[in-house]
């Protein structure tokens, strides 16, 4: 039950920890998603809650919905603004050059009838920009922070693969996508003028394995 996954709740906001395999919207062939299930997040309010943003489906992590119409309009302003924080983290398979940095890649939509559709750096595509540090390396893996201040889709996975030459372990459309994907929407922080700023993280995933010892330090 997606009950069980809530974070944070009041009387604007949910936040809940949404599992890799569960995509937000529903598919077009139909099946399970957040929108499908958001009547389990009710709480007694006669409105179902809508999610402010968008993790892919193999992503786990920190999921903000709105409750009622004005949070909504809010929190769309929030991150219209670049003012909503949020952070992941990810196993890349690989090592970046450096330790940290600024990813400055346009990306844009590319589908072929064959291979279907996938987002590629092209500099006439949307901006997107990523914040990146490394925090730990080991047997030719590292641990990496991002930031994202742009919200294109699969942004990190992109910025990883083509921006660092280091795609995630486990992406089925970017890497090898050999086991589960190693990208966690970790901490997401939403500022509010009247209320304290929403400040949540999520529990990582046991997936993680080996790296959850140094993520537990953090």
């Amino acid at each position: 039950m997606l009950e069980d996954r809530i974070l944070y709740v009041d009387a604007e906001a949910i936040v809940i920890d949404k599992p890799a395999g569960l995509p937000v919207d529903t598919p077009r062939s139909g099946g399970d998603s957040v929108a499908a299930r958001a009547a389990e997040l009710k709480l007694g309010f006669q409105r179902e809650p809508v999610a402010m943003h968008r993790l892919d489906r193999d992503t786990s992590g920190c999921l903000l919905l709105a409750r009622n119409p004005k949070a909504r309009s809010k929190f769309q302003q929030s991150f219209e603004s670049g003012s909503v924080q949020k952070t992941y983290l990810a196993v890349l398979a690989g090592v970046p050059g450096g330790q940290s940095g600024v990813i400055d890649l346009p990306l844009a939509k590319f589908s072929t009838a064959e291979e279907g559709w996938r987002m590629i750096p092209d500099e006439m595509g949307k901006r997107a920009q990523t914040n990146w540090r490394v925090l730990a390396e080991r047997d030719g893996q590292c641990l990496v922070e991002f930031k994202p201040l742009t919200g294109r889709t699969h942004q990190i996975r992109v910025h990883a693969a083509r921006g660092l030459g280091a795609a995630i372990v486990g992406d089925p459309v970017y890497g090898g996508g050999d086991g589960p994907m190693l990208l966690h929407s970790w901490r997401i922080i939403v500022p509010r003028d009247k209320k304290p700023a929403i400040d949540v993280s999520a529990p990582v995933p046991d997936s993680f394995g080996l790296w959850l010892d140094f993520i537990d330090a953090l």
